[in-house]
């Protein structure tokens, strides 16, 4: 079973960040997730994900978040949100946190292995620590 952790002010502050910036960015079949990062400074960075025609070009809002933090000198990371917007065709209009896909899973572990994770689990926003969604991670040491 997961362990989860209650969500703060600090943490709505950081799911309306990544709301606003999808709010802001948003693009059909370009921009449809927006990410905010919390650093351990408190630094707050924010960014949206780079659709491409080609999949495996697209990048994640949460990996640019996390190059965007390390390129203006911040190493350590304190919790991660994901937003997805609703695409044109969608009825349901409603921004809805998202879980980090595997990849990203792996990126936010690989910089930041205490870093939380803001996600939603049968409907409920929920956080945990990013080694709840990647057990039994590989070590660099193994």
């Amino acid at each position: 079973m997961m362990k989860t952790y209650p969500l703060n002010e600090s943490d709505y502050h950081l799911i309306a960040a990544a709301s606003a910036k999808i709010t802001e960015l948003y693009e059909g079949n370009k921009h449809h997730v927006g990410a905010a990062l919390k650093t351990k400074t408190g630094k707050i960075v924010a960014a949206v994900h780079i659709e491409a025609y080609i999949g495996r070009v697209t990048v994640c809002a949460e990996a640019i978040a996390i190059g965007k933090a390390i390129s203006d000198g911040e190493k350590e990371f304190d919790t991660i949100v994901a937003v997805k917007h609703p695409y044109a065709d969608e009825v349901d209009r409603a921004l809805k946190v998202v879980s980090p896909c595997g990849m990203c899973r792996e990126l936010i572990s690989d910089y930041s292995e205490d870093c939380f994770v803001i996600l939603d689990v049968n409907g409920v926003t929920v956080k945990t620590k990013i080694i709840e969604l990647l057990p039994l991670k590989y070590t660099r040491n193994s």
